[in-house]
């Protein structure tokens, strides 16, 4: 069965299933060491459409957010198309067993769902704290309630102060200062925050812990869940306020 991926936390999956995969995109970076070996075929939102018709794929694997609609309307008049909506931890769970099916490949992705699963927290932290997640610095840019991050903030017991907005909200310092964050997250994707910022956003909202974060934690799912739970994890019970 050949399968081209069009979204790289797929791609990683698929691959880690045993999947033949035979095309992906140039964002597709995971498992490093096996990914160079499969043609790119353009990026998540330009897609070559004549590359993907070469290879004359049984699968292609898209999702709403990462590609564009109509690229995903004209592949799906000629191929098979799976188009994942993935908003909330509970989806990307669920993706992973509708592509182990789709691919022939249950039995490991139920174990992997199931491995996940075990690291996901089970209760409420009773320390919940008020988070704003910066995505992107000019404009400035958090995440609402219908992404993906949100929800692993929300299993992590961070209160997502954007919460009550939608998509991407644009945001300021002086916006910032009156939501009071416990602590602001800097992303390292798809903005590369560092260590420089730190500074910066300290002395906008000096009552606010400022803090870099690895962004594949919050907003790579399939495969990466497991090792970005595991880190999660630890992280979350070692945040001082």
């Amino acid at each position: 069965m050949k399968v081209i991926s069009l979204v790289p936390s797929l791609t990683e999956l698929l691959i880690d299933l045993g999947v033949n995969v035979v095309g992906r995109t140039r964002f597709c970076i995971y498992p490093s060491e096996k990914i160079k070996e499969i043609p790119i075929i353009g990026g998540t939102k330009n897609p070559n459409i004549d590359k993907i018709k070469a290879i004359q794929p049984d699968l292609i694997v898209a999702n709403k957010e990462e590609n564009n609609e109509a690229d995903v309307v004209e592949l799906a008049q000629m191929f098979k198309t799976i188009v994942t909506e993935i908003e909330t931890v509970e989806d990307a769970l669920e993706s992973i067993l509708l592509l182990g099916e789709a691919t022939g490949t249950s039995t490991k992705a139920v174990q992997l769902h199931d491995e996940i699963k075990s690291y996901i927290p089970t209760k409420p932290y009773s320390d919940e704290l008020n988070v704003v997640y910066l995505i992107w610095k000019k404009p400035l840019m958090s995440v609402g309630r219908d992404t993906y991050i949100h929800d692993v903030l929300r299993l992590y017991g961070l209160h997502n102060l954007f919460g009550n907005q939608t998509r991407y909200p644009e945001t300021n310092f002086e916006t910032l200062r009156l939501l009071q964050p416990d602590i602001i997250l800097l992303s390292s994707e798809p903005y590369p925050f560092s260590s420089k910022h730190i500074v910066e956003f300290q002395k906008e909202i000096p009552s606010a812990l400022i803090e870099l974060v690895n962004g594949e934690w919050f907003s790579w799912y399939g495969s990466r869940m497991l090792p970005a739970f595991k880190a999660l994890q630890s992280w979350r019970e070692n945040i001082c306020i």
